[in-house]
């Protein structure tokens, strides 16, 4: 089988398995979503994980941060999507899924932070069901969302001219919470509630800091 072959197989099979989820409407989205990619045959499978994405965060206002990257232990950098236009990234898509491809953004993610939300949460028809989707403020992109069960959903990432679609997954009430943003903290620093969960500062080994790294679970 020819690789534009294989590529659209898999294509069909990630969205015929994300239309068989039920919808999932846009107020049970509020929150922080941890993402996983998973192959579904796009030029940019693999390319956010190596580049340390987090995930997404919908606000209560239905605006949305659409790209969330690892900064330091315990915070998040929301990233605009404007400086990485679609077509540009699918170039360079073997480049983003190396180590130099992280190191380059390493050294520009500061430079390429979002000053504010950049993407609306909405309802929108999907596969002739109405189901929550984020539409990009400024890529042609729209995330469309569908529910696997009480704490998952899956997000169809489709782009326009030519569509092609890729397939991730999301899990609410992530371990890592941005610190610098809790709402009630006890003396010791010990624990945090943040929209009423209990978190615990935790610590681990991390080879790449030459250390312990801190974070809440």
């Amino acid at each position: 089988m020819k690789a534009s072959q294989l590529q659209e197989t898999v294509q069909a099979e990630a969205t015929n398995w994300f239309h068989s989820l039920e919808p999932v409407v846009p107020h049970d989205m509020v929150g922080l979503w941890k993402g996983d990619g998973h192959p579904s045959g796009h030029p940019l499978d693999g390319v956010l994980e190596n580049l340390h994405w987090f995930g997404k965060r919908f606000h209560p206002d239905m605006r949305a941060d659409a790209l969330l990257f690892e900064g330091e232990p315990g915070r998040l950098i929301p990233v605009d999507p404007k400086f990485f236009p679609i077509r540009l990234a699918n170039r360079f898509a073997v480049f983003g899924r190396s180590a130099l491809g992280w190191n380059l953004f390493q050294h520009i993610r500061s430079r390429v932070r979002a000053t504010g939300t950049t993407a609306t949460l909405q309802m929108r028809m999907d596969h002739n069901v109405m189901t929550a989707a984020m539409g990009y403020d400024r890529q042609p992109i729209t995330d469309y969302f569908r529910r696997i069960d009480g704490n998952q959903v899956a997000g169809m990432m489709v782009v326009e001219r030519p569509e092609t679609v890729l397939l991730q997954t999301y899990q609410s009430g992530s371990p890592r919470v941005p610190v610098k943003e809790p709402i009630l903290k006890t003396p010791d620093g010990r624990y945090i509630i943040v929209r009423g969960r209990l978190w615990r500062r935790r610590t681990r080994v991390c080879p790449r800091k030459s250390g312990n790294v801190s974070y809440w679970s």
